[in-house]
């Protein structure tokens, strides 16, 4: 029993922890971000405390940027310094991660319903700026926003790369992530066909850098690591 309990105290202050992007985390080989804003959780989140600083668990069932860095996304876009401008934000919950690497993060929501739970989280992380609008207008919000470098994109729109490209035509991005959410396209067509035409419409304007599939995660969705041509 004596050797059991000298165990636990051994494997808990050595925690296995490394840096896999500027600012994304493994802790115990489980992806993490450092809390901007120690004590605070965005969704019931787990937190680990290392080295005087708190970190939040970020878990790849309830992100689809967390599942595809799961799936092994070889280059991240997002680092300290960027300003990411963010389509389909809900509630917060992988936006609050993403405010925790970039320097600002503007959080395009339509749901007013789902803005309400925004804005609380945003009121914590003041580096999350809230906008209620269509993110397939982006002439919309285009005043609020001073620079963008990064896309990340998740609606449920039939048109999911016309809304990306209708916004890179707006803010000129650099790097994008898109999640694909077939069914919401097409529910009746083969998601891999529906993955296809999507890609066909980026490919004018985009290098895809990687495709990955977000199974188990989430079915049939896809996201793309995107870099302006």
């Amino acid at each position: 029993m004596p050797f059991i309990r000298t165990y636990l105290i051994i494997s808990s202050i050595y925690t296995l922890m490394k840096e896999k992007f500027p600012g994304v985390y493994l802790i115990d080989r489980k992806l993490a971000t450092h809390n901007k804003t120690p004590g605070y959780r965005v969704y019931g989140e787990k937190t680990v405390k290392k080295k005087g600083k708190e970190y939040r668990m970020w878990d790849p069932h309830r992100s689809k940027v967390a599942a595809a860095l799961a799936k092994g996304m070889k280059t991240f876009p997002i680092s300290p310094g960027s300003s990411v401008l963010y389509l389909g934000a809900s509630s917060g919950t992988t936006a609050s991660h993403i405010a925790d690497i970039a320097e600002t993060v503007y959080c395009v929501e339509f749901s007013k319903r789902m803005m309400r739970e925004l804005l609380p989280v945003c009121d914590r992380k003041q580096n999350m700026i809230p906008i209620l609008a269509d993110a397939r207008h982006p002439w919309e919000y285009s005043n609020t926003i001073a620079n963008a470098d990064v896309l990340i994109q998740d609606v449920a729109q039939p048109d999911q790369a016309g809304i990306l490209l209708n916004n890179y035509d707006t803010f000129k991005f650099k790097h994008a992530l898109l999640s694909i959410k077939a069914r919401s396209i097409n529910s009746a067509k083969d998601p891999k066909k529906v993955f296809k035409a999507e890609k066909k419409k980026l490919t004018q304007k985009f290098e895809i850098l990687e495709q990955l599939s977000l199974e188990p995660y989430e079915e049939d969705h896809m996201l793309l690591n995107l870099k302006a041509k």
